[in-house]
């Protein structure tokens, strides 16, 4: 994901999300609409989230220190990470509170219409946010349907603001329905229910970004199509004779570690199996970009059937 395009989709979730939560905070307290108040949390939740996706991504762009060799590119997922579980979760939580509430003491509307025409004007102006995250996902998952997307992406706003953005449209139909219904017939139990399904919802949402965003901050290495062209650019030129084994792990979204043991000719010199790692980098790092941090473990490679390595081989390990 490019940062511009991160952001940019971002910032529009964000202004989008304030905006709205003023609107339905109003709206609620005009009518007594739980559905309202349950959306207005919604989207107040969702403007902290697209705060702290922000700042995950400001925090990713620390300099690598002694404590952190590395660097602090995973900070993005832990940020990620808190918006999925606890601000989700809160909002959920506190939606089926409210609903339970409305169900147990129920009271009906008050200037129905006015949540009803601030639901219309929401739904309207999370269309365009779900649209620029979209777009901008469009950009980057290539050939990959919108579940892969979700699952398999290694920067994780662009699919966080998605799930968001999804949430938050069928959310606001929910809301509509339920406040609708109960302007129709004067039963308040409509309004309780739709907040019910908005605090499932959520909950559901923190779920599967739960999932992902902990396989992300556990560690995740290079898709199969990278690890393809890794593999190729390491055998591509004379220099090795195979790979003998090789990992990948992510540092950060934009950052790829390559660690491979690759089996060099027995009569080379020391110098010369120095300048064919070299080589070897350049063209993995031409190949996959995000792979910046490579460790390139020479070896002498013998055939396993053999009992033992010929006995005029020198090993030669530890080389970058």
């Amino acid at each position: 994901m490019s940062a511009s395009g991160g952001t940019k989709a971002i910032i529009a979730a964000f202004l989008a999300n304030t905006g709205i939560a003023v609107t339905k905070f109003i709206a609620w307290f005009f009518s007594g609409s739980s559905s309202m108040l349950a959306e207005g949390v919604h989207s107040l939740a969702d403007a902290g989230n697209q705060l702290l996706l922000i700042f995950g991504g400001r925090q990713a762009k620390k300099t690598a220190d002694k404590e952190h060799p590395f660097g602090y590119g995973r900070e993005r997922y832990v940020y990620a990470f808190v918006v999925s579980i606890i601000l989700f979760s809160v909002g959920g939580v506190f939606s089926i509170y409210e609903g339970i509430e409305k169900l147990q003491h129920p009271h009906p509307l008050d200037v129905p219409w006015l949540p009803m025409l601030v639901l219309t004007i929401a739904i309207v102006l999370e269309s365009f946010s779900l649209r620029t995250a979209v777009v901008e996902s469009n950009h980057v998952r290539g050939k990959l349907s919108w579940v892969q997307f979700v699952r398999r992406a290694k920067a994780p706003e662009l699919p966080v603001v998605l799930l968001e953005d999804i949430a938050a449209l069928i959310g606001l139909i929910f809301a509509f329905i339920g406040v609708g219904l109960t302007w129709l017939t004067g039963n308040s139990l409509f309004d309780a229910i739709g907040t019910l399904f908005i605090g499932t919802l959520l909950i559901i949402v923190a779920i599967v970004l739960g999932i992902e965003t902990k396989s992300l901050l556990v560690g995740e290495g290079a898709n199969d199509d990278d690890l393809v062209k890794i593999e190729q650019a390491i055998l591509d030129g004379p220099e090795a004779e195979r790979i003998i084994h090789m990992k990948t792990l992510y540092l950060g979204p934009d950052e790829l570690l390559v660690a491979a043991k690759v089996g060099f000719h027995a009569d080379q010199k020391l110098l010369e199996v120095s300048t064919a790692v070299n080589v070897i980098e350049q063209r993995v790092r031409h190949a996959v970009p995000s792979a910046r941090v490579i460790y390139i473990e020479p070896d002498v490679y013998f055939d396993p059937n053999l009992s033992a390595p010929p006995t005029d081989t020198i090993v030669i390990k530890g080389l970058e």
